[in-house]
């Protein structure tokens, strides 16, 4: 997976660079988002693993897929199909939000309770977390019963457990030192 990455981020930082240079930042978003989600597509997948299908064909499938396409995007769906990179366009674009999200000075922030959270103790769960990392922190909020209680937050490589199961965890292996 870690390969698909490292190919997968010349793409994104290249279509970053152009999409910033150009201030469409939000228009390419949504463009790479259509653009992954139909080479996502098992259909699409199958298309894209045939050899029989010519790379005009298959750049003709893809294209009325993901419809009205400008002239830069279509010059980047046809520079994947080239060097045989269409498969990847899911990961570019989780790297090319990942790079909006960092200009825009946005962290996400993976939260993960035992219960559900109230409103008011999200807001206010996000407004240390914004303190803490001095960013906006945008929230992707799961619940997981084996936690037994309390909150696990996960900001880039950085994990702060402050759930039971975590605090039960680091006694056992106190215990067993």
């Amino acid at each position: 997976m870690a390969e698909a990455v490292t190919i997968a981020r010349p793409y994104a930082e290249a279509v970053f660079r152009l999409a910033d240079a150009g201030g469409a930042l939000g228009k390419w978003s949504q463009t790479m988002a259509v653009m992954a989600q139909v080479a996502a597509n098992p259909d699409v997948r199958a298309a894209i693993g045939n050899p029989n299908l010519a790379s005009d064909r298959l750049y003709g499938l893809v294209a009325a897929a993901c419809g009205d396409l400008g002239t830069e995007a279509q010059n980047f769906l046809r520079v994947l199909i080239d060097n045989d990179r269409l498969l990847l366009l899911p990961e570019i674009r989780d790297l090319f939000e990942a790079l909006k999200s960092e200009r825009g000075g946005v962290v996400d922030a993976v939260i993960t309770t035992a219960f559900p959270l109230e409103d008011d103790q999200l807001a206010a769960l996000v407004t240390d977390l914004e303190k803490r990392f001095k960013r906006k922190v945008n929230p992707q909020v799961s619940v997981d019963s084996q936690l037994i209680g309390g909150v696990r937050v996960q900001v880039e490589d950085e994990v702060i457990d402050g759930s039971v199961r975590g605090k039960l965890a680091a006694m056992a292996a106190a215990l067993t030192r």
